[in-house]
């Protein structure tokens, strides 16, 4: 195998394919790139760790045809670290080299024959914006557990009706929704998987520059795919297994009590008072006709407050939340205000944004905070 490379289209092509390789793989080759290189003039790049896989298509000089497996973060480094200049790969035995002005770098190859193969696209199922692809998995993303020992909730759950996406996600704390549009290839196209957040999160992210991603989804013969490509980049993951809790009914019919403010002041007040709230310890927010109250930090420990204006429609009332939740909240709205819905301080508080004070509530992004009982 040789060819001929762009630097810079390299380093982003490795370094993108790379990203998802695992710390620990199971087994050696699984640590590998897979570089392929065809007469036509293409290199394919690809990864896979049995769940997600990823491959990248770029142009180059493809004097010999070939394929060979290296260590992917190594040839990730090497690639950004390279001299502005073209880059040449040679295989010479059981080694690769890498040339590129004076620089010069041998990397060992791996087996290849023992390198599994990756699983097809799935058929596409519709296309979406990347920009708002990416927009709306920030959103919800915040709320998916990190916790490993619940996989159903690391996921998010996309259901798809027709032209309308709706993801989920909850920690058992928040639980957030965010309603999207896209264009499915048939009218009448249903479908509900689970996705891992970490790997919907970085696939949004890489792509979402894109312009239009398309997705794909197949289910059946044991293995639930999801397939993302935009850009002549390709990837694909194994969804989560299991039944989701049923969370779309946790959002309250009505709500009798409700505050709308600034979102921005609201943040920057959060983010002041809770630098006295000790860990696991909540900021507590009194509302009253035209302010709400922050507070945090109690008896011999420090304390702070901050009064802001707030419209209040309904009685008074006091909660108390994670500050690390709330700001998670606020700061996924994306609206110059927020409603807060309440009813019952210890009942879920229900966020959601509007562009103006008295207008109404957007309905695309719903945010639900569990309060946390304090002490009267």
């Amino acid at each position: 195998m040789k060819f001929r490379v762009e630097r810079d289209v390299l380093a982003d092509a490795v370094t993108w394919t790379a990203r998802t390789l695992p710390t620990r793989p199971p087994a050696p080759v699984l640590a590998g790139v897979r570089i392929e290189a065809d007469s036509v003039g293409t290199i394919g790049l690809s990864s896979f760790d049995y769940e997600v896989s990823a491959r990248s298509e770029i142009p180059a000089e493809v004097v010999e045809p070939g394929t060979v497996l290296v260590s992917g973060r190594l040839l990730a480094e090497i690639s950004r670290a390279l001299p502005a200049k073209p880059v040449d790969f040679a295989v010479e035995g059981n080694k690769v080299i890498v040339t590129c002005g004076a620089s010069r770098f041998t990397l060992l190859t791996m087996p290849v024959e023992d390198y599994p193969a990756l699983p097809a696209m799935p058929e596409l199922s519709g296309t979406v914006s990347g920009d708002e692809l990416t927009h709306a998995v920030a959103q919800v993303t915040v709320a998916a557990s990190r916790d490993d020992t619940l996989p159903l909730l690391t996921g998010v759950r996309m259901e798809i009706d027709g032209e309308r996406i709706t993801l989920l996600a909850t920690d058992r704390y928040r639980l957030a929704l965010r309603e999207l549009t896209w264009t499915p290839s048939s009218p009448d196209f249903n479908a509900v998987a689970l996705v891992r957040a970490r790997t919907l999160n970085d696939v949004a992210k890489s792509l979402g520059s894109s312009g239009l991603v398309n997705v794909g989804l197949t289910a059946g013969s044991g293995v639930d795919l999801i397939g993302f490509e935009a850009g002549g980049r390709h990837t694909t993951s194994q969804l989560v297994d299991g039944d989701y809790p049923a969370v779309r009914r946790l959002f309250p019919d009505e709500t009798p009590i409700h505050a709308v403010m600034a979102t921005a002041p609201l943040i920057d007040a959060a983010k002041r008072v809770s630098l006295v709230a000790e860990r696991n310890t909540p900021i507590r927010l009194s509302f009253t006709d035209g302010q709400v109250v922050l507070d945090a930090g109690q008896g011999d420990d420090a304390q702070a407050s901050e009064a802001l204006e707030a419209v209040l429609v309904g009685e008074e009332i006091s909660v108390a939340f994670n500050p690390q939740f709330l700001l998670d909240g606020l700061g996924a709205l994306g609206t110059d205000f927020v409603r807060l819905s309440f009813t019952h301080p210890n009942k879920p508080v229900e966020f959601t944004g509007q562009e103006s004070l008295d207008g109404e509530d957007s309905s695309h992004y719903r945010y639900l905070l569990v309060p946390i009982r304090f002490a009267s």
